[in-house]
């Protein structure tokens, strides 16, 4: 079952927004196996220029959804997320399941809650967010998909055919470099 945690910043989360952002992300359950509890992290937000932005992050067992939108209205960002995470499902699955008939895919990874360092004396090396992350064994193919569906600009992840830990990166030119420990 689907559980929503919808939260407000300097907007009240009203009766009626609860139930539309429910109603729009209650179409991605069918994507789900829905024997097990996932819970959706829903985010809304007003800024000072009236622009509404709406993330919504769903971590899986086997991945970690996540999108974010901003319009001028906040029923319109609701709509906007809910069809992003449905393409990033519809893209993954076509291309997981090419993949994995032979592998087989487990956990990725599941973020941590962001942590401040406590230590102002080294702000030069001070760590501001700590994860911690489950290597799975995946090809550079997978780990390029997972990292852009995260919308980050690198990716860890175990090399399924070598079982060395790596790391793949968006390049500035727009394409993909891969870095291998010996």
């Amino acid at each position: 079952m689907l559980k929503y945690n919808v939260r407000g910043e300097n907007i009240e989360v009203t009766d009626a927004l609860r139930s539309y952002v429910e109603k729009r992300l209650k179409k991605l359950e069918k994507y789900f196996d829905l024997n097990q509890d996932m819970i959706a992290h829903v985010n809304l937000k007003v800024y000072r220029d009236h622009k509404a932005k709406v993330e919504v992050t769903i971590p899986l067992p086997y991945l970690v959804l996540r999108a974010e939108e901003t319009t001028d209205d906040m029923y319109r960002s609701i709509d906007f997320v809910s069809e992003k995470l449905e393409r990033q499902i519809r893209k993954y699955k076509t291309r997981v399941n090419r993949k994995s008939r032979e592998k087989g895919i487990n956990d990725f990874f599941v973020e941590s809650a962001e942590e401040e360092t406590k230590d102002k004396e080294s702000k030069e090396f001070s760590i501001v967010r700590n994860k911690q992350i489950g290597l799975k064994p995946m090809s550079p193919e997978e780990a390029i998909l997972q990292m852009n569906m995260l919308e980050h600009d690198f990716f860890v992840f175990q090399d399924g055919e070598t079982n060395g830990t790596s790391v793949v990166y968006r390049r500035n030119d727009g394409r993909y470099g891969l870095i291998e420990t010996k």
